[in-house]
């Protein structure tokens, strides 16, 4: 990892106005490979709305977008990936904000037990929920120049993914069928 940080100052990318700003590499688990750029965080509700989002850079850890919004919820369930999988973490959010993180559990986990099914058939809808914003909106591709203009990119496609979802609520289709909201 040390030689591709050292890369950083020669690729020179477009959207490198400041450091708190320039993108950084990361790792992506799921997919087994690096990446130079930003992670995409977000909050969904039961049906699959999202209602909280924000972006950090690459590198971040995922249970930091958690710490961030801690204070915005407050007696609920939410339901996180094997990236929320700290238990210290996991009491702390339950003692202090009464939020109950359940995270499915690695396969070689001590005592591993499989998550409830209706956990995960949320987990799913909220998967389908990011794949929908992968391929049908090509949230991944951008040629934004600056910071803002990125995230400015992402704000509309993700405003555009919820009023599709608005007008499935409002004329009773499933919600996340968005290909047919404007059927």
């Amino acid at each position: 990892m040390h030689n591709l940080k050292s890369n950083f100052d020669r690729i020179k990318p477009i959207i490198k106005e400041s450091i708190e700003t320039a993108p950084e590499y990361g790792y992506c688990v799921a997919q087994n490979s690096h990446y130079f750029g930003y992670k995409f965080h977000g909050v969904c509700s039961l049906n699959g709305g999202i209602t909280s989002f924000d972006l950090s850079k690459a590198n971040h850890a995922d249970i930091q977008y958690l710490r961030d919004i801690e204070p915005y919820y407050a007696d609920c369930l939410m339901l996180g990936d094997k990236a929320h999988l700290d238990s210290k973490y996991q009491l702390e959010l339950f003692e202090t904000r009464g939020i109950q993180l359940n995270t499915p559990m690695r396969s070689n986990q001590k005592n591993y037990r499989r998550q409830p099914a209706l956990f995960r058939k949320v987990r799913k809808r909220i998967e389908t929920l990011f794949s929908q914003l992968i391929d049908q909106f090509v949230i991944r591709v951008n040629y934004a120049k600056t910071f803002v203009g990125l995230a400015t990119r992402i704000l509309s496609k993700v405003t555009a993914f919820t009023l599709l979802q608005f007008l499935n609520s409002i004329n009773n289709k499933p919600l996340n069928h968005i290909k047919h909201a404007l059927v």
